[in-house]
């Protein structure tokens, strides 16, 4: 295994570990139920005391994953079968080894941020490598297919549902929580991806583009683009350098092309969405 797989599959175990723990030490004891087949799991268990949320949740997993390989075929991948039953797995574990009969604390508000911060962060990192914990995203990607809605529209109709019914089986105040999760949730996960992608990119106007390009080329390790550009205003021609890199790299470039021209001229945008070679393919 190559340093980019080590990577990847690091980014991966973290993304099921941090969702396992946003589920079962801070959803599950506060019977938060923002969706999903854990929230499917917790009103399962709540409602029909013959399993565990555990149990639900790996029973559910398995016939959510068979039902998408029969409908959906190769879009429901080898990997979101592996993180679905690594996911129902560590949770069944947790269940043995660390038993939650209450909240950590008294303050349900305070759990809830948790809740949704660590699930949002791991969402995010199974996105990010085009993985998913399965689940209602299984039954997202059938809606989607065999009707008009889009995926995300699909997600939160299946989430809404189960958001709607603890109402119903754990009390207004978990509804209520469970619903205020749910809308955290889907701006967390998509904050987390820009977050998580976001590079800079640069166009600088300047007299010295060999030495600004030759920086970037060699140390920066990244491509340029040069063209001409005529100024409106002075009718003078510059150099207009076009380029975009990494976060860490971005301060190092600013101040390179301060010091080799001061007169030179910055726009730096965030970008989320870095699509070619150095940076993320399709």
């Amino acid at each position: 295994m190559d340093k980019s797989k080590l990577k990847y599959w690091s980014k991966v175990e973290a993304g099921i570990l941090l969702l396992t723990i946003g589920v079962y030490f801070f959803k599950t004891p506060n019977n938060f139920a923002t969706g999903g087949v854990s929230g499917l799991s917790l009103l399962l268990a709540k409602a029909f005391p013959v399993l565990t949320q555990a149990e639900y949740m790996a029973s559910i997993n398995v016939l959510l994953l068979i039902l998408g390989v029969l409908v959906l075929g190769k879009e429901c991948s080898g990997l979101t079968i592996f993180c679905s039953l690594q996911f129902s797995a560590l949770n069944w574990l947790l269940e043995v080894l660390i038993p939650m009969k209450k909240p950590f604390t008294t303050e349900p508000l305070l759990e809830l941020v948790y809740a949704m911060f660590l699930s949002g962060i791991a969402s995010g990192i199974l996105f990010d490598c085009n993985a998913s914990s399965g689940g209602t995203d299984i039954i997202a990607l059938i809606l989607k297919k065999y009707s008009t809605l889009d995926i995300g529209r699909a997600l939160l109709i299946t989430d809404m549902v189960i958001v709607l019914s603890n109402f119903f089986i754990n009390g207004m105040s978990a509804g209520l929580y469970s619903l205020c999760g749910l809308f955290m949730k889907t701006f967390l996960i998509d904050n987390i991806i820009e977050s998580m992608n976001l590079c800079k990119a640069f166009t600088i106007v300047t007299t010295k583009p060999d030495e600004i390009t030759d920086y970037i080329m060699n140390k920066l390790h990244h491509g340029v683009t040069m063209y001409e550009a005529h100024g409106g205003f002075t009718h003078g021609t510059k150099s207009m350098l076009l380029t975009v890199c990494r976060r860490a790299d971005a301060f190092k470039l600013r101040r390179y092309a301060k010091q080799v021209d001061p007169d030179r001229f910055i726009i730096i945008t965030n970008s989320s969405e870095i699509i070619g070679r150095g940076f993320r393919e399709v």
